[in-house]
């Protein structure tokens, strides 16, 4: 069995969830010895597809024209399409239609979660789906003291100083509004914000937010993966106030280091992240500003070895030995035998 990660586009996104989705599953394959390519030239068994632009789905429609399986990792729905960039709602309904001929083309369709699953099963996508985390690389994104002292000797933070955490494009659907208020209304706390999305692309609101002068706030940019890694460890909690995922790879690499977690409190995260025992939850500003004031001055129990344990569940390890078995039950099976496998339980 010899697997083509579909690199076309891939630089377009290298520095987003799929980007970092991607490198999972070329880290999962190489753990677990599954020969794999990029290049589309090479022969292969199984193309695995992650992005919706045009040339994806060509090659999605070349591999079935050649007799190749097609897997499809549905990373983006509608909704969370909406609230990003400018005339991303104007145009949503439209890249609904997009996505589902996208998804339309492939053998089996993998999505982060049961939630992701149960939004394109109700566009009317009828093919093969699986909902299988993108899984984190829990060795890497451990709890690590020196890390943190790295992070904050890098920012020159004192030791007491009171750190809050995001990470996400500049959109409005990430809840940077939201990020930049608490900021205004908490002094007393250092608010980083870790992601970057060029100006041009969002909204009039979002970049006043982006640029708005306070002196706790601070928007570094796009950082690489050992800085971030630091900036986990050496931060007092990870807010993510976003209004809409499909799983959250920043979510779960904050739980694997070992930081307190303040989500905001929405269906995709109502049954396998329970407030109080491995996050803590808000809904509005008023319950985010008393969850981060909880966490940081220690008046709420922490939750940290039960937000670690539920990361270290979904270690690249385990979540690359279930799509290896995806793999294999998609290049053996037919369509019918195909649903009938997927459907037992898995990750």
């Amino acid at each position: 069995m010899k697997i083509l990660l579909y690199a076309g586009s891939l630089k377009t996104v290298s520095r987003s969830g799929v980007g970092e989705a991607v490198r999972h599953q070329r880290g999962a394959l190489e753990r677990l010895g599954i020969e794999y390519t990029m290049d589309e030239r090479e022969d292969y068994d199984l193309v695995h597809l992650n992005t919706i632009f045009p040339d994806s789905l060509r090659m999605a429609r070349r591999a079935k024209r050649q007799g190749k399986k097609v897997v499809y990792h549905a990373h983006s729905t509608m909704e969370d399409f909406r609230n990003s960039f400018i005339g991303s709602n104007l145009m949503a309904p439209l890249f609904k239609r997009w996505i589902m001929r996208c998804y339309g083309s492939a053998d089996l369709l993998i999505t982060p979660t049961d939630y992701a699953k149960g939004l394109i099963q109700n566009y009317g996508v009828t093919n093969p789906i699986v909902a299988l985390s993108n899984g984190v690389d829990s060795a890497f994104f451990a709890p690590d003291p020196e890390a943190g002292q790295r992070f904050r000797s890098r920012y020159r933070l004192a030791e007491d100083t009171k750190v809050v955490l995001s990470v996400g494009h500049y959109i409005e659907r990430k809840g940077v509004l939201d990020f930049v208020e608490l900021a205004r209304r908490m002094p007393d706390h250092e608010f980083y914000w870790f992601g970057f999305t060029p100006l041009y692309m969002i909204p009039a609101k979002i970049r006043e937010a982006v640029e708005t002068k306070l002196p706790n706030l601070h928007f570094p940019g796009y950082v690489n993966r050992d800085d971030l890694r630091d900036a986990y460890c050496g931060a007092n909690l990870f807010l993510f106030p976003t209004h809409e995922e499909t799983e959250g790879i920043v979510l779960l690499e904050a739980l694997a280091a070992g930081i307190p977690v303040l989500v905001r409190d929405l269906p995709i995260y109502a049954d396998w992240l329970e407030d109080g025992f491995t996050v803590y939850k808000g809904r509005s500003l008023e319950t985010f500003e008393r969850g981060i004031r909880g966490i940081t001055e220690q008046t709420l129990p922490s939750l940290t070895v039960q937000g670690r344990e539920l990361a270290l569940g979904l270690d690249l390890d385990a979540v690359g030995r279930r799509l290896v078995e995806l793999y294999e039950i998609t290049l053996h099976s037919g369509a019918d035998r195909l649903k009938n496998q997927i459907l037992r339980p898995g990750l």
